[in-house]
């Protein structure tokens, strides 16, 4: 009887504790910024109005417009969130651990593997990414050849489907490596594993033949699916933002195979086809075989993307990059031969994105992304350029860029307030919104530091 009134104080009481900052407001007024729209010039002292999570007037038409909330934001650069692509965050926290590890299926080929079902809502890493300025993330999952489908997640939720953005955004093959190892046998670290330059070459012939018997299957599910005139539905309600469809049920007994109805998207051009490469001759090969397929792809990774350009550029296919910080791998190569790939690729009008990897470190990394774009304007690619490859082209990779990427009227209010350019290391994120809640800035880096900080002294 006296349970729902004392639940009601207490919810007020704890309303009242929360701080300020991070209240949320139906409407909102960012005033006095430098704001960085990204996709057009910057304004300066331009407000920026948010209305129910999205931007609903930028500069004059916002000025004065009334909000339950302004925020005087005066000093401060506000930038679009960044987007990371090609990641690991929220599958894996302490490499070493393996209880910590769930990165990876067993298998070939998992195209019904879907990563935002094992992103961990909970991990240290996903404050410190945000603290640094990214709202949004790719998770990919890894094992195989076909490993299954990433998604885009917004980094503050406190579920898998709060930070769900997109349960689907594109299907990841890992083309296999065209080198050869030719170190001798008495040689090698790893005798009982040790195969001939021949045994490689066959084994590499021998995934490349599975690779197109496995598209060649689901084409020819696609077409028996089609023939028995079993069709799509709309996306459910609760799975508009996976952008998955729903089949109807069959009427003639055709049977429905959930890991080729994975594959349905890609094949009618719904999301696209994430190719993971490095090498030159792997990635020739990747591409040309996607190019053949009509799929619509990503290069991941792309180490050697820069001596590729013309056939990237011909096909337009965007290079989530991934090596800047990589040495040079040939004896010819430059010291700068990984730093100056990005200005080549824009040279030859192929858009590019920055991402750390699904290395061990990829995940707690992510946060020294914006130095990699920053190291590629000091070797010659434009820093509106270097903006763009942190926001919006991954959000164009990603199939969001009607929502995310950029400071335009319409899309999520998904912003950063920072004191000085994002590419200075020495920036700080002041403030962070998230579709116009905004986020803590805590991360365990911050806690152990305040720890640390306030430790006692000797008198």
């Amino acid at each position: 009887m006296t349970f729902l009134p004392t639940f009601a104080r207490i919810a007020a009481t704890l309303a009242l504790l929360a701080p300020p900052s991070l209240t949320h407001a139906a409407s909102l007024r960012l005033d006095g910024a430098i704001v960085h729209t990204v996709s057009g010039p910057s304004l300066t002292n331009a407000p920026v109005l948010i209305r129910d999570g999205r931007i609903a007037a930028v500069g004059p038409a916002a000025a004065g417009a009334a909000a339950d909330q302004v925020v005087n934001l005066q000093g401060l650069h506000l930038f679009p969130g960044l987007i990371a692509p090609g990641t690991i965050l929220g599958l894996i926290e302490i490499d070493s651990v393996r209880a910590t590890r769930d990165t990876t299926e067993v298998g070939e080929f998992s195209p019904d593997v879907h990563a935002w079902i094992a992103i961990n809502p909970e991990s240290e890493l996903i404050p410190v990414a945000r603290a640094n300025g990214f709202t949004h993330a790719q998770a990919i999952p890894l094992g195989g050849i076909v490993s299954g489908q990433s998604a885009l997640m917004r980094l503050d939720g406190w579920t898998i489907e709060d930070l769900a953005e997109r349960r689907s955004t594109g299907l990841h093959l890992f083309w296999p490596s065209h080198s050869l190892d030719t170190t001798p046998k008495h040689l090698s670290g790893a005798p009982d594993k040790w195969k001939s330059p021949e045994d490689q070459i066959q084994e590499r012939e021998r995934q490349l033949r599975s690779i197109d018997a496995f598209f060649d299957s689901a084409l020819a599910y696609q077409r028996a699916r089609n023939a028995a005139g079993l069709q799509s539905t709309p996306p459910l309600t609760t799975d508009a933002g996976a952008g998955r469809r729903i089949p109807t049920v069959a009427t003639n007994g055709f049977t429905v195979v959930p890991a080729w109805e994975s594959m349905l998207p890609l094949l009618q051009g719904e999301i696209p086809l994430f190719l993971h490469a490095d090498e030159t001759r792997q990635i020739r090969s990747g591409v040309q075989w996607a190019v053949q397929r009509g799929f619509r792809t990503v290069l991941a990774g792309g180490r050697d993307a820069a001596r590729v350009t013309q056939l990237l550029a011909t096909n337009r296919i965007p290079v989530a990059y991934e090596h800047v910080f990589t040495q040079p791998v040939y004896d010819t190569d430059p010291y700068d031969a990984q730093f100056a790939v990005p200005a080549r690729l824009h040279a030859a009008g192929i858009s590019v994105a920055f991402t750390e990897g699904t290395d061990r470190f990829g995940a707690s990394n992510i946060r020294n992304i914006p130095y990699a774009a920053a190291q590629a304007v000091a070797f010659g690619l434009p820093r509106q350029t270097a903006w763009q490859g942190l926001t919006l082209v991954p959000a164009r990779m990603l199939g969001v860029a009607d929502r995310l990427g950029s400071i335009e009227v319409g899309k999520d209010a998904s912003l950063i307030a920072v004191d000085g350019d994002i590419l200075d290391i020495r920036t700080k994120v002041r403030r962070l919104w998230i579709q116009g809640r905004e986020s803590s800035l805590e991360s365990r880096h911050t806690r152990l530091y305040e720890k640390y900080r306030n430790r006692p002294k000797k008198p």
